[in-house]
């Protein structure tokens, strides 16, 4: 772990990220000694940043500590955390501000190596509705936190979060697709929800399989129509979802489409 570029696990304890989650952060795979699409995180953290009114790293200063904290390694979850820096108590920001960098490395998941999880719940806890933050990957995961706490036993890959309005819009971690026909559906995130760097990448490539890519309101109810249900992210690359544990359990046999979505995912070397 370097912070700030030197070796440490020990953070100020008035650093903003810590008192008010002001931030952001990445999470990337490392496969056979390569970071996945580093360049995609790269550009969505200086997007990010710059919402949120942040100076990102300099682009050669994080890849050179990525280099840094991956050498010797050939898999593994890196994790890249920026933040407003110290400042002491109070919202508003310090009148001289020097953004935090974090760069970690950590083990890959033991889980993902196991027969793969296949079932997906209904979370309890709604996810916020606030268009200004909306999409970027900032550091209040307390929504998450909390729907994971609700975690039921079982063999349950991901738990699919609400808004208030009972729109689906993503999972726990993950990003959700639908598929009915040749047609993807994936929810609308202009209010809620992270845009993630593989579902991203998912529509752009759709048209090479002959996919139509539709950006919708979900509800609940076009769970229980579709065809295949998938989830996205860095880590666990394109998930197929076997059952959905809702009112009205719903079993899906198909995986089609999920599985042409693998292939040439990771032929173009994006996900594990």
């Amino acid at each position: 772990m370097l912070i700030d570029g030197f070796e440490s696990s020990r953070l100020d304890a008035d650093d903003r990220g810590l008192a008010y989650g002001d931030g952001l952060f990445e999470t990337l795979a490392l496969s056979e000694g390569r970071v996945l699409a580093l360049d995609r995180h790269l550009e969505r953290l200086a997007r990010g940043a710059e919402r949120l009114g942040l100076a990102p790293p300099p682009d050669p200063v994080l890849r050179e500590e990525i280099d840094s904290v991956c050498r010797g390694h050939t898999r593994g979850v890196l994790k890249i955390i920026l933040t407003r820096g110290s400042g002491g108590r109070g919202y508003r920001w310090p009148n001289v501000q020097r953004e935090r960098r974090i760069v970690s490395l950590y083990e890959w998941p033991r889980a993902l190596d196991a027969p793969p999880q296949r079932g997906a719940f209904l979370c309890r806890h709604p996810l916020s509705i606030n268009p200004a933050i909306a999409g970027i990957k900032h550091l209040n995961r307390l929504d998450q936190v909390l729907a994971s706490r609700a975690w039921p036993q079982g063999d349950y890959v991901e738990g699919l979060m609400l808004d208030g309005d009972g729109h689906v819009i993503e999972g726990t971690r993950s990003n959700l697709f639908l598929v009915l026909g040749r047609r993807l559906i994936t929810p609308c995130l202009e209010r809620a929800g992270v845009a993630g760097i593989v579902r991203a990448a998912v529509i752009e490539r759709a048209a090479r399989l002959r996919l139509e890519v539709i950006v919708k309101s979900v509800l609940v109810e076009d769970l229980l129509v579709a065809d295949e249900l998938f989830v996205t992210n860095s880590i666990i690359g394109v998930h197929s979802i076997d059952r959905l544990d809702a009112d009205r359990p719903m079993i899906y046999r198909a995986h089609a489409v999920a599985e042409e979505l693998v292939q040439l995912l990771r032929h173009d070397e994006l996900i594990p």
